[in-house]
Order: structure tokens, then C-alpha cells, then sequence
């Protein structure tokens, strides 16, 4: 009936990120900064543990001598987070199983 919920998504941070990306075709490191109010640094973890995972694609390029990092999602993130978002329904209204 209840199905584990995928836990590179259940983090906040990591979800929030996903959650942006899902909205949008790509997004570069600054503004998933200013959106999810997180460090640097954290985010920088974060997205190494998607992009382990399989669930974004890293293009780090630079732009007028300053590096940018921009983000998408895979095939596989797409998939991974439609499967949570279906898993976690279950999880707020078991009685539509």
C-alpha cells in the first residue's frame, strides 16, 4: 500500500531543487541560490548527490570570466520525481488507493 519515498528526494533542499527544475528547462547555480535560500556550499552538495544519482545534468561553462553552472533534469530525474509525487499522495490520501 505505502511505498518507501525515494530518499535523494525526501531532503528538503534536494526536492526543492528538483522542484525547480521540473518548472523549468534548465537553471544556473545563482538562481537556485536566491530560490531556495541556501548556501553555496549546501547546494553545491546537494547537487553533486542528484547528479550521482542521475537526476540532473551539471554544464559548467564560464560567462565573462566568472563560471556558470547550469542545471536540467534527466529522463531518469523526471521519472524519479513523478514517482515520488505519486508516492507521497498515497501518503496524504491513503483513502483514494
Amino acid at each position: 500500500m505505502f511505498k518507501d519515498l525515494d530518499p535523494i528526494l525526501h531532503s528538503q533542499l534536494r526536492l526543492s531543487i528538483v522542484s525547480i527544475l521540473m518548472s523549468v528547462e534548465a537553471a544556473n547555480f545563482n538562481f537556485i541560490k536566491e530560490t531556495t535560500g541556501a548556501t553555496s556550499g549546501n547546494i553545491s552538495i546537494q547537487i553533486k548527490k542528484l547528479q550521482e544519482a542521475g537526476y540532473i545534468t551539471v554544464d559548467k561553462t564560464f560567462k565573462n570570466n566568472y563560471p556558470n553552472t547550469t542545471l536540467s533534469m534527466t529522463q531518469t530525474g523526471i521519472e524519479a520525481f513523478e514517482a515520488y509525487v505519486k508516492n507521497l499522495k498515497k501518503y496524504i490520501n491513503p483513502a483514494e488507493l
